[in-house]
C-alpha cells in the first residue's frame, strides 16, 4: 500500500472510515466481531490510517476501535474528533479549551492509547474563536497527547487563521465524484498551505458503489433515507452519474467504487480518502484502487461527470459547514 503525507504526517493513501461500524447506516452496530476482522485485514494489507470520533454512537465507535488496534497500535495511524459533544454542559459545538481538555482524555481512554495521531475540530464552532480552539489543541500536542491536528467541514478563511497559530495537517470535508465543493476554495488553500486533504464519504455514502438505486432494503433508521440526495427526484437523477462511471469501470476491468477512488487518488499527492466499510471484501475492493491507474482520457471523461443533485446534508447539518 502505498504512502502520502497530510503536512508531514504519513498515512496510507486509502484508510478506513469506522463509523458505520457502530452508527447511522444500515447493519450498523450488529456485528462487532465481524468490524474487527475488518480492522484487523486492514493492518494487514497496510491501510493503516483509521477514522473515527467521539460522537460516533457516542462513544462506542471509539471503543471498538480501541479494541481493535489492541496489541497492534504501533501499526495504525488513529484519527478522531472532538467538538460535537460538549461535555461543559454548553448548548450546540463545543470547542473551547475546556470542553478539548476532557474530551481528549475520554478519546485517549476509549482507544487505549496515550497518544491520537491527528486530532480534528469536528465542526467550527461559531461561539469560540478557531485561535483559541487551536491554542488549545497546540498545547495538546506539545504535552504528546496529539501528534497532528486537524479541522472539519472549515472554510478556507477558518483554515488560514487556524494554520497561523499552530500548524493544521489536515481538513477533513466531503469530497467525491459526486461533491467537487472543495474544488473552488479549499482545496487550493491547502495546495498553498501543504495542508493534506482526507475526503470523507468518498463513495456518496455508498451510492458509487452501485449497490444503492433504490431506498429499498435500507433500515428504518438509516439516515440515508432524510438525506436530499437520496431522496425524491433527486436520487433518479443522481442514477446518471452511475451510468456514466459504468462505462469507465468496464474499461478498465474495475468496480464502480475503484474508479472513484481511482479518481480521487489521482487529483494529486496529499489527498488521503476514507472509505468506510465493516466488511472485509468491500475493505480489500476498496484497498485493490491504489493500483488503478486511470488513462488521461478516463480522467477527462470522469471530471465531466455532472455533480450530484440535491444538497448533501439536510438544512440543519448544512449550516454548519464552511464556516
Amino acid at each position: 500500500m502505498r504512502v502520502t503525507s497530510l503536512g508531514g504526517a504519513e498515512v496510507s493513501r486509502i484508510g478506513l472510515g469506522t463509523m458505520g461500524m457502530s452508527a447511522f447506516y444500515t447493519g450498523a452496530g450488529r456485528d462487532e466481531a465481524e468490524s474487527i476482522r475488518t480492522v484487523h485485514r486492514a493492518l494487514d494489507l497496510g491501510v493503516t490510517h483509521l477514522d473515527t470520533a467521539e460522537v460516533y454512537g457516542p462513544y462506542v465507535n471509539e471503543e471498538l476501535v480501541g479494541r481493535a488496534v489492541k496489541g497492534r497500535r504501533d501499526e495504525a495511524f488513529i484519527a478522531t474528533k472532538f467538538g460535537l459533544v460538549s461535555h461543559t454542559g454548553r448548548p450546540g459545538p463545543d470547542s473551547t479549551p475546556a470542553n478539548i481538555r476532557t474530551a481528549v482524555d475520554g478519546s485517549l481512554r476509549r482507544l487505549g492509547t496515550d497518544h491520537i495521531d491527528l486530532y480534528y475540530q469536528h465542526r467550527v464552532d461559531p461561539g469560540t474563536p478557531i485561535e483559541e480552539t487551536v491554542g488549545a489543541l497546540s498545547e495538546l500536542v506539545a504535552a504528546g497527547k496529539v501528534r497532528h491536528i486537524g479541522l472539519s467541514e472549515a472554510s478556507a478563511a477558518t483554515v488560514r487563521r487556524a494554520h497561523a497559530v499552530h500548524p493544521v495537517a489536515a481538513v477533513q470535508t466531503e469530497y467525491s465524484l459526486w461533491t467537487r465543493d472543495p474544488e473552488a476554495g479549499v482545496l487550493p488553500t491547502l495546495r498553498a498551505l501543504g495542508i493534506g486533504l482526507v475526503p470523507y464519504s468518498p463513495l456518496g455514502h455508498g451510492f458509487l458503489t452501485g449497490a444503492i438505486r433504490t431506498l429499498d432494503g435500507l433500515d428504518a433508521t438509516d439516515w440515508r433515507r432524510t438525506n436530499p440526495r437520496f431522496t425524491g427526484e433527486n436520487l433518479t437523477r443522481n442514477l446518471r452519474i452511475l451510468d456514466e462511471v459504468t462505462e469507465i469501470a468496464d474499461e478498465a476491468g474495475a468496480t464502480l467504487a475503484q474508479v472513484a477512488l481511482a479518481w480521487l487518488l489521482a487529483q494529486g499527492d496529499g489527498i488521503a480518502p476514507i472509505p468506510g466499510t465493516r466488511r472485509v471484501d468491500r475493505l480489500e475492493e476498496n484497498r485493490a484502487a491504489d493500483g488503478i491507474r486511470l488513462t488521461a482520457d478516463q480522467l477527462t471523461r470522469l471530471n465531466q461527470v455532472t455533480p450530484a443533485s440535491g444538497e448533501r446534508h439536510a438544512e440543519p447539518d448544512m449550516a454548519a459547514i464552511d464556516r
